[in-house]
């Protein structure tokens, strides 16, 4: 069973809530419909185990198939580094959530700003203040969580799964289906 409760429950979202993703195809579509995207991934994916791999190998499998940079918090570029991932950006968890807000910014020099963010690895709590100030601080970004807790301030975000619905979701997420954004949303 599913919930779209916020998984912290002493916390109030306020009026605008995240809409719950239910099939892997929306997030796909939002990708493919994506101009500048952004994966943020936190330290905590380098320690999730999820079936016989880490949160970090779904994430990096994302960001090749959808050609998607990265940027990584913490630690988590060793992880990175050890599956031959190397041009990850390093940043702060709060300075990259500054730097997506910022219009003026890109990831990839160049390029237009932010305007998707996809935010998975995070504690919790510091998710959800990051995903608060996007929402705030940042209109031109939508953003999408893929952790298995509902996170209420992101644009979109899976409900409360289970590590089984959130294995199969982000393994038919990081599949080569096609990025065009033509899944039934």
């Amino acid at each position: 069973m599913t919930s779209a409760d916020p998984w912290q429950t002493g916390e109030v979202a306020g009026p605008k809530k995240a809409a719950v993703i239910t099939k892997p195809a929306m997030v796909q579509a939002f990708i493919g419909r994506a101009r500048h995207p952004v994966l943020l991934i936190g330290h905590r994916a380098a320690t999730i185990d999820i079936g016989a791999k880490k949160l970090v190998d779904y994430l990096l499998d994302l960001a090749r198939v959808h050609q998607i940079p990265v940027i990584a918090t913490g630690h988590v570029n060793k992880a990175l580094r050890e599956r031959g991932y190397t041009c990850a950006v390093i940043l702060p968890a709060v300075e990259a959530g500054q730097r997506i807000a910022d219009p003026s910014w890109g990831v990839t020099e160049g390029k237009g700003s932010c305007d998707l963010a996809i935010i998975a690895g995070l504690p919790y709590p510091m998710a959800w203040t990051l995903l608060s100030g996007l929402k705030h601080a940042a209109p031109h970004t939508k953003t999408i969580s893929l952790d298995n807790t509902y996170q209420p301030n992101a644009t979109w975000s899976f409900a409360n799964i289970s590590l089984k619905d959130w294995q199969e979701s982000l393994e038919a997420i990081s599949a080569d289906a096609g990025t065009g954004g033509s899944a039934d949303v």
